[in-house]
């Protein structure tokens, strides 16, 4: 089949619906226990293990690093100019390998864009079973140099080994301003949160694995994961907004409490106001859930509240490891409706899911 048109990563994310050749016929999705970001370790079990690390003897240049921890690491070259570096890899959660590509590239550029920066260059990060087919390792790396060229970069070069489950990503190099980087902390009372891209990519996921997941539904999210946060970064560091995050593998509340610590406030959210994509709510009503939302469970309840009368299947939503999510911002009152007019202008899809308020933790309402 070829695809009716082709897609196009530059823009937030791609509605149509694709139909690509599968080269070859094998299902990656077959050879692995879970994917996406719902396969990261658990955010409780990454605390432990790396409390202090790196606090005692962090250069001053470095302004972002693991203490405390945001989407990337920030080093400081000059008055005017920072470098951003992350990675990202996980194992497949589709089965067409160029799609695969894609959204992997698109999720690790997600951290440069997280901080408000623009890409460079990236290399990959492949371990791949020693036997599969060349076409289909060339189409993993054309998908993901096709999205990398999008983000503004180039795919320079990589690493791979072998292993029998497959897994990719990238590494990332980005710049930026270093007084205009988007933070974790800074959000302030007051503050409306704003999401860019809707939640529910884990439910669909693992409903898919069970055959329980419509083919249009699952579509609409894989055009959704292979979507760039490029434009929506450009807004908020334009609108000087101070605070933001990418919502991935820790799910919305588990990405918000980091926020909250690190800004010393509380983030307050509308279950109402959650944005989901298509059969995501039926599927949590229906007691799907993925093994990394057990995880965000732990490490948010000591902190998190939730109102009386809130949906069970929302909460589910709230908790969903979300894979290349959206961003999720705190923008003051008095550039909202600024933003709110250049995302619309940018075809940037969003919504307002709560405010910041004094206190600490999250709360659901």
């Amino acid at each position: 089949m070829v695809a009716r048109r082709p897609f196009d990563p530059r823009r937030p994310y791609d509605r149509r619906v694709i139909t690509r050749p599968v080269v070859p016929s094998i299902r990656l999705t077959e050879l692995t226990d879970c994917g996406g970001c719902a396969a990261k370790l658990g955010a409780d079990l990454l605390a432990d293990a790396l409390a202090g690390l790196g606090a005692a003897d962090a250069p001053a240049d470095l302004i972002a690093g693991l203490a405390p921890p945001d989407d990337a690491a920030v080093y400081r070259m000059s008055d005017d100019l920072a470098i951003i570096g992350t990675l990202d890899f996980f194992p497949p959660l589709v089965d067409d390998p160029r799609t695969f590509g894609e959204i992997a590239a698109a999720n690790a550029v997600s951290d440069v864009f997280a901080m408000g920066g623009r890409v460079l260059f990236a290399l990959s990060i492949a371990a791949f079973p020693e036997d599969l087919p060349r076409d289909l390792l060339a189409a993993v790396f054309d998908g993901a140099a096709s999205v990398v060229r999008a983000a503004g970069g180039t795919l320079a070069g990589g690493h791979t080994i072998r292993d029998p489950e497959p897994k990719y990503g990238l590494a990332v190099i980005g710049a930026a301003h270093p007084d205009r980087l988007l933070r974790k902390g800074g959000a302030k009372p007051g503050d409306v949160l704003l999401l860019t891209k809707r939640l529910g990519t884990g439910l669909l996921v693992s409903g898919r694995r069970e055959g329980r997941t419509a083919d249009t539904d699952f579509e609409a999210a894989v055009d959704q994961m292979r979507g760039l946060n490029r434009a929506a970064a450009e807004v908020l560091v334009v609108h000087g907004v101070a605070a933001a995050t990418d919502v991935t593998g820790f799910g919305l509340l588990g990405h918000g409490l980091e926020m909250a610590r690190a800004g010393g406030v509380r983030l307050g959210f509308d279950a109402v106001a959650l944005p989901a994509l298509q059969g995501a709510i039926a599927l949590a009503a229906a007691g799907i859930e993925t093994g990394g939302a057990a995880h965000n469970r732990r490490f948010v309840a000591p902190s998190l509240d939730v109102g009386p009368g809130v949906p069970d299947d929302l909460v589910t939503l709230a908790h969903d490891p979300q894979t290349s999510g959206g961003l999720l911002a705190a923008v003051p009152r008095a550039s909202l409706a600024a933003v709110e007019a250049d995302l619309d202008e940018r075809g940037v899809d969003h919504w307002r899911i709560g405010t910041v308020e004094g206190g600490e933790g999250v709360i659901l309402r």
